[in-house]
């Protein structure tokens, strides 16, 4: 492989995102509902700089900032299937939590998951002169996790531009989905809708998102 050309990078951190999970499955105390204030660490590259000398503008990046919020701030995420699912539903349609439905909740699906969110935002921009190529997920001072890859439409992709030395096609290609897991969530049905007059609430990368 080439070495790599050099890139201009830049980090943006968004924080003070409460939310509560828990890992059905795990056999120690996190398969109990607990909760952390989440934040995200995003980096970005880009082989050029625009006109204002930016890799990204951080004022450009409130959408992805209030997609954040609107996913994590205050809400009560649970696995597809978890076996108390129905249990959450009923809660949230009660008024007692505010109910996020996502393939996998898990600090690291989550980098994964708004990794994707980021270059969505970036792909129609300026041809693609800027990426994300690592997301930090954080869930306090002690643990985080990352996911680090480099979207296969990035201008400097094709001159092996990646952050980690990894070959250009190690990367996803986008529109991005979570294809390291199960099949996007359907929208459930509350109990005073019908299967044909309900709103779909699942987006493309397969979450629930509550009204």
């Amino acid at each position: 492989m080439s070495p790599n050309p050099a890139a201009y990078t830049c980090s943006k951190t968004f924080n003070g995102f409460p939310c509560t999970h828990r890992q059905w499955r795990h056999p120690g105390h996190c398969r109990f509902v607990h909760g952390y204030s989440r934040s995200f660490r995003f980096w970005f590259q880009a082989r050029s700089l625009d006109q204002h000398g930016f890799v990204v503008d951080f004022s450009s990046l409130k959408h992805l900032q209030q997609r954040l919020a609107e996913q994590f701030d205050h809400t009560f995420l649970a696995n597809a299937d978890d076996p108390q699912l129905a249990t959450w539903q009923a809660l949230h349609e009660q008024g007692a939590l505010d109910l996020r439905v996502m393939t996998n909740v898990g600090m690291e699906a989550s980098a994964e998951l708004v990794w994707g969110w980021a270059n969505e935002l970036l792909q129609g921009r300026e041809d693609g002169r800027s990426c994300c190529f690592r997301v930090e997920a954080r869930e306090n001072e002690k643990n985080a996790a990352c996911f680090t890859a480099i979207p296969a439409w990035f201008s400097g992709a094709a001159a092996g531009d990646v952050g980690d030395g990894y070959p250009d096609d190690a990367w996803p290609e986008l529109p991005y989905r979570e294809s390291s897991y199960d099949e996007p969530v359907d929208a459930y049905v509350s109990s005073g809708d019908s299967a044909d007059s309900a709103e779909p609430r699942a987006d493309s990368l397969g979450i629930w998102e509550a009204p």
